[in-house]
């Protein structure tokens, strides 16, 4: 199982009998995890043998969504650093500490939509136990942080950053996609489907990359996006250029593995 399908699962077992009534909220742990990878992804700073990238995140939420938080806010919070580490580890990131995950109020944004401020912060002292030493001995780059005007702001029901009145309008039926003799539902949010465990839809075949591509929502639809495979990505035969509208019974193809992308 990946660590974003397990994440859940494990946050389920800290506080019996809060879970079900936390995640009412439309923002859920494995949408925010994924945003904080991404985040992470797109704010390398790279100095002379190693990548940095931020060590510290406030996630900001409306409201009714912190208040729903609250009772296992910390554990969540834990959860989270650990995905974040995991994923620097994976992509031999440098941290100069260890990841710190805080959650805030912000009464600008509506139930179900976050967002995300990235900063990278120079320790007072040597690095943390787990980071690897050379980190702090090598001159790290200036601190890096954004204002909170700047931070980035997302819908749990869109992946993509388009206008929130546009994502609140929204309406779309439920996407599937059959790989490998597997019918699969693609979550709300959409799906990185790839090689990798830590895929949404994983495909076990050699010519598909770790992470392959991306189904999600847009403008009432679904879109097929190649995240740089190796092999690329075609829909009914002609190559993915960007962002590419899928509709039901369309084949879409992922190198060599035919993948139908079906709506019910």
């Amino acid at each position: 199982m990946s660590v974003l399908r397990n994440l859940e699962s494990r946050i389920a077992g800290l506080v019996e009998g809060t879970f079900g009534r936390v995640f009412s909220t439309p923002v859920r742990p494995v949408e925010i995890a994924r945003r904080l990878v991404k985040e992470m992804d797109e704010h390398r700073t790279v100095s002379v043998s190693r990548t940095y990238v931020p060590n510290e995140y406030v996630v900001w939420l409306s409201p009714e969504d912190r208040e729903s938080f609250a009772p296992i806010e910390q554990e969540v919070a834990d959860e989270l650093a650990v995905r974040v580490l995991e994923h620097a580890r994976g992509e031999k990131l440098a941290l100069v500490s260890r990841p710190v995950i805080t959650f805030e109020t912000d009464e600008r944004l509506h139930l179900g939509e976050f967002g995300i401020q990235a900063r990278l912060v120079r320790p007072n002292e040597a690095a943390a136990p787990g980071i690897a030493p050379a980190a702090a001995r090598e001159e790290v780059p200036a601190v890096v942080q954004a204002e909170h005007g700047n931070t980035m702001v997302f819908s749990s029901a869109d992946r993509l950053q388009e206008p929130l009145e546009q994502q609140r309008a929204e309406r779309r039926g439920r996407a599937i996609v059959v790989a490998e003799g597997r019918r699969m539902v693609v979550p709300a949010g959409g799906a990185v489907l790839g090689r990798s465990r830590d895929c949404d839809v994983v495909i076990g075949d050699s010519n598909v990359s770790r992470r392959h591509a991306e189904i999600r929502p847009h403008a009432g639809g679904w879109v097929v996006e190649d995240l740089g495979s190796t092999n690329g990505v075609r829909v009914n035969g002609r190559p993915v250029d960007g962002p590419t509208r899928v509709t039901g019974g369309d084949r879409i193809e992922l190198g060599t593995v035919p993948i139908t992308f079906e709506v019910d």
